[in-house]
């Protein structure tokens, strides 16, 4: 594939127009902003970067990596592992559901698409949906490299984001230009970081954003559908 196909690729997994619903999702932003955690642009900009380093990149972009290598391998069971793995460790019904959603939003987009015959994109279908693992394939069937997978991977986790704590604070456009470019520093080193994770070293824990999660379930008033 001719390298400028595959970065209009990668920008468009990357961008809130691809339909898989990721703009609707606060991550437990909405809740922290509830609860008072988060309430101007430096307490967003710092919840987003210790989420960012402390789950992201210790979670899901090593297993997004991980999974590129078994897709590229055609690998079923370390897929399937990779994608069990995943499932067990959504600590909430609200992070659950979210990755389910956009898994099988992205599952169906790819259906669609001009490589809907590749026998993978039903292998996927089979495992349990999870969003770092669709990605990967989605990367995969892009022609991209590892890491620019990740950083595109990255980039949209950082836009959705922002743009939830842009209505949830709420801020202004400026203000989310700077969360940005904050966020824009970090991610290159932690996408080296997660690319030599190794599987052992790999974790979910952030039991303070599973708690706002929970509570956000009950939430009297929300925008976000976590």
């Amino acid at each position: 594939m001719h390298a400028g196909a595959t970065l209009l690729r990668l920008m468009w997994l990357a961008s809130p127009a691809l339909p898989v619903g990721g703009f609707s999702y606060s991550e437990g932003l909405e809740a922290a902003v509830d609860a008072g955690l988060v309430h101007d642009e430096a307490s967003a900009g710092d919840w987003l970067l210790d989420q960012l380093l402390l789950g992201q990149a210790r979670c899901e972009w090593p297993l997004a990596a991980q999974a590129f290598d078994a897709w590229s391998d055609d690998d079923g069971a370390r897929l399937a592992a990779l994608a069990d793995w995943y499932a067990r460790t959504r600590e909430t019904q609200e992070l659950r559901l979210q990755t389910e959603q956009t898994a099988r939003s992205l599952l169906q987009w790819l259906r669609q698409g001009e490589q809907a015959a590749d026998p993978r994109i039903e292998r996927l279908a089979a495992l349990p949906p999870g969003w770092p693992v669709a990605f990967a394939l989605a990367a995969v069937l892009a022609g991209a490299t590892r890491r620019d997978a990740l950083l595109a991977c990255a980039w949209s986790w950082a836009e959705n984001q922002v743009a939830a704590a842009v209505k949830a604070v709420p801020l202004g456009q400026a203000a989310a230009q700077r969360m940005l470019a904050r966020l824009a520093h970090a991610i290159p080193p932690a996408v080296e970081s997660a690319l030599a994770l190794p599987d052992d070293e790999r974790q979910s824990f952030l039991p303070g954003l599973a708690l706002l999660s929970a509570r956000h379930e009950t939430q009297y008033s929300r925008l976000f559908r976590s």
